[in-house]
């Protein structure tokens, strides 16, 4: 506040100040008036009221303290003989309000260090929270991790997404690179639903074996085709868990170990030439561009061309299905987008002090990225009929 001439002048920060207090004022009046409320109902009689139905007594009041996200407010909770405080205006042993514990979970789940997350509470309330309050709080989403582990599937799912990446966790006593194994598939609905996320020591097929296990545990039915990259141990896991269904390689995978046999001058171009491979009009017409192609640069490019003529029949398994969804079974370009978000937002944390603390941080991260996926529909399923109707025609 400062004077200027004889008008006087209130700064900015006093006016912000000032409505903190009010609101602040506003929501303890409220608060202790739905407590006096609820306690009222406990004692079913009003104040100094002689009613031969009463079923207890009043017995003083305690301050209780809440964090919120204008400070913290000091509320007045009475309470009874019999039955103590009413507990469902602030819920039991709770010290801060919904709103500030899921400030905390997101912050923690984009990436904010325990201790960086109360230095945001202190900016946003003028509270610090405790990082071993940070911690109780991140650790009930060891429930959705629970949650999705235990998720009973429903439906048929005919396309099954499968791709790893790693992240940095400590594992007895020493900082191991371990893998992410993430599972989503398109349900009966023609959405994405994450089925699954898994930590392995490594990527192999004993690790893929666990989760494919667990989802067939869990009620996964009706797979058609698997999209994945080209991973020996995956590999084996699918043929092992899912035998009589289709695996497509993803194209993209296919196209960068095609390059790394090419040198640099040439990768531009080759890569123009591999990649119209995959969006011909028919099976038919991508083999006549392949033989194009490998007749082109044989002589030049031999392992290159060893590479793609081999991976391209798993690569091509897409055409077999409607041309509608091509676009999205040819490549696992959205479980990239996936692991790009967990990467992010993970990397504030460095290396894990366990798996359990990855496990969780990540599975809450694709929880949170796969939310939108309920917007709208992926693929026309019911495409699938039609098409099973034409080849029998």
């Amino acid at each position: 506040m400062r004077n200027v001439g004889d008008v006087t002048v209130v700064a900015q920060e006093d006016v912000q100040q000032d409505l903190r207090a009010m609101f602040r004022g506003a929501i303890r009046a409220s608060l202790e008036l739905f407590l006096e409320a609820e306690l009222e109902m406990l004692v079913g009689a009003e104040w100094y009221a002689r009613v031969g139905g009463r079923r207890d007594r009043r017995n003083g009041a305690y301050k209780r303290r809440l964090l919120t996200s204008l400070g913290q407010i000091a509320v007045t909770v009475p309470r009874s003989r019999e039955s103590g405080s009413p507990s469902d205006v602030l819920g039991r042993y709770q010290r801060r309000t919904d709103e500030i514990d899921g400030l905390l979970t997101s912050a923690y789940v984009n990436g904010v260090s325990h201790r960086k997350a109360g230095e945001l509470t202190e900016a946003l309330s003028g509270e610090r929270v405790s990082r071993s309050a940070v911690s109780r709080v991140v650790k009930r989403l060891d429930a959705q991790v629970e949650a999705l582990q235990r998720a009973r599937i429903e439906g048929e799912h005919p396309y099954l997404y499968l791709d790893a990446t790693f992240v940095d966790a400590r594992w007895a006593r020493k900082v191991e690179n371990v893998s992410a194994l993430i599972a989503y598939a398109v349900g009966p609905d023609g959405h994405r639903h994450l089925l699954g996320v898994t930590l392995g020591a490594e990527e192999s097929e004993a690790s893929w074996s666990e989760l494919l296990e667990q989802l067939l545990e869990r009620g996964l039915t009706g797979v058609r085709l698997v999209i994945a990259d080209e991973h020996a141990g995956l590999a084996a896991a699918v043929r092992r868990w899912l035998p009589e269904v289709k695996r497509q390689r993803c194209t993209v995978h296919l196209q960068r170990n095609v390059l790394t046999k090419a040198p640099q001058r040439l990768r531009k171009r080759l890569a123009r030439e591999v990649a119209g491979l995959f969006q011909a009009s028919s099976l038919a017409e991508a083999q006549q561009q392949l033989t194009r192609v490998t007749g082109r640069w044989s002589q030049q490019l031999p392992e290159a061309m060893a590479c793609l003529t081999k991976g391209f029949a798993a690569a091509a398994t897409f055409y077999g299905f409607p041309k509608a969804h091509w676009r999205r079974l040819r490549t696992t370009n959205s479980v990239e987008r996936l692991h790009g978000e967990i990467k992010r937002r993970t990397k504030a944390v460095g290396a894990f002090p366990d798996r359990a603390s990855a496990l969780r941080l990540i599975t809450a991260v694709a929880l949170k990225v796969t939310a939108i996926w309920s917007d709208r529909r992926y693929l026309d399923v019911s495409l699938l009929e039609h098409a099973e109707v034409d080849q029998a025609a």
